[in-house]
């Protein structure tokens, strides 16, 4: 059975050592760096892991620095992040979020809670088959992992990206805040509707380059459905 590839960034040796026995097993691979340019330089050369575990207080670049590089990067971007990080106010958890992160826990936390993170971000990037949905002039392929407007590439984070792929696999049908919710960003995110706003805020604005049709509508009070017509 392949492994895993798990990278650590955590500048506090004691933690990664625990993050080290915590996912000692068959099924993962761990590799800690206290600096993230360290880690940005290691997947720039050897190519990819499953998931990253990042820390935001740094020495030299920060957390939300080096998760920015990583989602602007076309070989990083997709590769899953959780911060992991003692700054647990709404205000480092929404920028974490609104960068492309894909998870958040605090400090301190349960090592069988982390785990369980690792393992539902795991899942839900897993790739299965080509998977291309047109509706109008907006083409997704899953594959390629691409957005296509009349032609025209259009650049989203990953939970944009998420975001239009559910919208539009139930294409004239309603989606509820808490189904998005739980399938972009996990249970963990009930509640977290500010977020979901800005990021359909945002991909409606990043559509709006390329077309005129209104694709994203709100459903006032219970979601959003993606649809040619109103």
């Amino acid at each position: 059975m392949n492994k895993h590839k798990i990278f650590v960034v955590e500048d506090d040796r004691s933690i990664s050592g625990l993050y080290e026995i915590a996912f000692d097993s068959e099924e993962f691979e761990v590799e800690c760096f206290e600096r993230a340019e360290d880690m940005l330089r290691v997947l720039a050369k050897h190519g990819k892991c499953d998931i990253i575990i990042l820390d935001l207080m740094l020495p030299g670049m920060n957390g939300l620095e080096a998760l920015k590089r990583l989602k602007h990067t076309d070989g990083t971007r997709n590769i899953p992040v959780i911060i992991v990080s003692a700054k647990g106010d709404e205000k480092d958890k929404v920028q974490g979020l609104n960068l492309g992160a894909d998870d958040y826990i605090a400090k301190p936390f349960g090592m069988l809670e982390l785990i369980a993170r690792v393992k539902a971000n795991i899942r839900k990037t897993a790739v299965t088959g080509v998977d291309v949905v047109t509706v109008g002039e907006i083409t997704v392929n899953n594959a390629e992992h691409r957005v296509l407007v009349e032609g025209n590439e259009v650049q989203l984070t990953l939970k944009e990206y998420k975001l239009l792929k559910l919208l539009m696999e139930r294409c004239d049908n309603v989606v509820t805040r808490e189904q998005i919710l739980s399938a972009v960003w996990d249970y963990d995110y009930f509640g977290e509707t500010r977020t979901l706003d800005m990021h359909i805020k945002s991909l409606r604005s990043k559509l709006a380059q390329f077309t005129d049709v209104q694709y994203i509508h709100t459903v006032r009070g219970v979601g959003y459905k993606f649809s040619k017509n109103k």
